[in-house]
């Protein structure tokens, strides 16, 4: 099994990896993959991460895409730009993209934005409560590498759907 995953990880070929400090003390790797490899990579996420933590002595591994966000057209770059902005490499949509590729296994499956008084802004995001065993216990680390990330705090609650 480890020289199969060996052997597939080699062939797909990440772009950059990174060190991130949590605030638990647990430390979590981030590796940058390409976007079109994306999906090659997530096939065989869950060995490969289980492998990768083996290796790191229990820090959380993560794969995110390696994403472009490209900035607002103002009136003055209007005529520099002769293409439209797609949607995917908008603030947003890189945002939500590296939110859900954070949470992998599991599905996000609402998410709601907590504005409080003094301005500052909290994402609630809810997961399937089906995969709450294989990911409750990264919770904290997801927090702490999407908010490096994108400066942004959010929570990760499985709630219980009521009719």
């Amino acid at each position: 099994m480890i020289t199969h995953n060996r052997a597939t990880f080699i062939q797909h070929s990440q772009r950059a990896g990174s060190d991130t400090a949590e605030s638990g003390g647990r430390k979590a790797i981030i590796i940058f993959v390409p976007v079109p490899q994306l999906k090659s990579f997530q096939k065989i996420q869950v060995r490969l991460v289980r492998e990768l933590e083996k290796k790191f002595s229990g820090k959380h591994v993560v794969f995110i895409a390696q994403r472009r966000i490209l900035p607002k057209p103002t009136r003055k770059s209007r005529t520099k730009n002769k293409q439209k902005r797609p949607r995917s490499r908008t603030l947003t949509a890189v945002h939500d993209a590296i939110l859900e590729d954070l949470v992998f296994p599991s599905e996000i499956v609402g998410k709601r934005i907590r504005v409080k008084l003094d301005g500052s802004r909290l994402i609630k995001v809810h997961l399937d409560k089906a995969q709450q065993n294989n990911v409750e216990h990264k919770v904290e680390t997801f927090s702490g590498v999407y908010k490096k990330l994108t400066g942004k705090d959010v929570v990760f609650e499985f709630p219980e759907f009521q009719l």
